[in-house]
């Protein structure tokens, strides 16, 4: 697939098991890659990898927890604030139909990431609740930075290409007077990250920029690396498996989310990453 100033080359894997390599993505990438490229990884499959999944099934609520799901983003960002405050009609309608499990959710964002990011209604901490097995979750990777250089290495030494390997998170980055900020709790250099609730509402008087680059194998323009984040994020968000929620995935396979197994995610291809390569104008 080609745009005005990029070709975009999908890399192919089965589904990327916990605590599994993640050298498929880089073997599978290799024959592809040219010097100069961007190899943009969706930071769940990394999570994953590193087995940085909790299953919510077994954490029990606390009374803030059940407060934060029931009343706060249920009924508080459900039917005031979220109007208000103009969010997305289809996050309304989710907030408004939370189910008792958002409470172990709640639980699980409070335990590792903190009260700053539990009060964001959804999309808390770059918790992501599609593409794992169940009540699995997958929590931000570990180290990205690590991660991104390891990979770059690994492919200059394999086949002596130079690449620049991002990992990106579908949660946004955002601008306002001339600063560029998330609510996650990390982001690459350059960006302002951490900001929680704060960010969020902060957000909604400044522009969305796209996705959140959460590391680069080295330095870059921001700018460039911002825009090259969208363009890898539009083309995922049109494969035919693309399961951004959680809602997403249990449409893709026609049943309860907490009833999809690790052999039905695998019976589907995934694109953990694409190569975005800038054509000569």
């Amino acid at each position: 697939m080609k745009t005005q100033k990029y070709e975009i080359i999908p890399v192919k894997t089965g589904y990327i098991k916990p605590n599994e390599s993640y050298n498929i993505i880089i073997d599978n990438a290799e024959n592809l890659l040219e010097d100069g490229d961007y190899l943009v990884i969706s930071e769940t499959p990394i999570a994953i990898a590193q087995g940085r999944i909790v299953d919510e099934a077994l954490v029990k609520p606390s009374y803030l927890a059940t407060f934060l799901a029931d009343i706060w983003s249920k009924y508080l960002w459900g039917y005031i604030l979220g109007p208000l405050l103009r969010i997305k009609q289809r996050t309304i309608k989710n907030l408004r139909n939370l189910p008792p499990e958002a409470r172990s959710h709640k639980e699980v964002v409070l335990k590792y990431y903190g009260l700053k990011h539990a009060l964001k209604p959804a999309s808390e901490a770059g918790i992501d609740l599609s593409n794992a097995p169940g009540t699995y979750v997958s929590l931000l990777p570990h180290e990205p930075q690590q991660v991104v250089e390891d990979i770059a290495q690994k492919i200059s030494k394999n086949v002596a290409k130079e690449v620049v390997a991002i990992i990106i998170d579908t949660d946004a980055t955002y601008e306002f007077l001339g600063m560029k900020f998330t609510s996650l709790p990390i982001a690459a250099e350059g960006i302002n990250a951490d900001f929680g609730i704060m960010g969020y509402l902060l957000g909604r008087f400044g522009r969305i920029i796209g996705p959140t680059p959460l590391a680069i194998s080295k330095p870059q323009n921001m700018e460039k690396i911002l825009e090259i984040a969208k363009v890898a994020d539009d083309y995922q968000n049109q494969t035919e498996y693309s399961m951004k929620t959680v809602y997403d995935m249990g449409n893709t396979f026609d049943k309860e989310v907490d009833g999809i197994t690790i052999e039905m995610l695998s019976s589907i291809e995934h694109t953990p990453a694409v190569i975005i390569r800038e054509l000569k104008q």
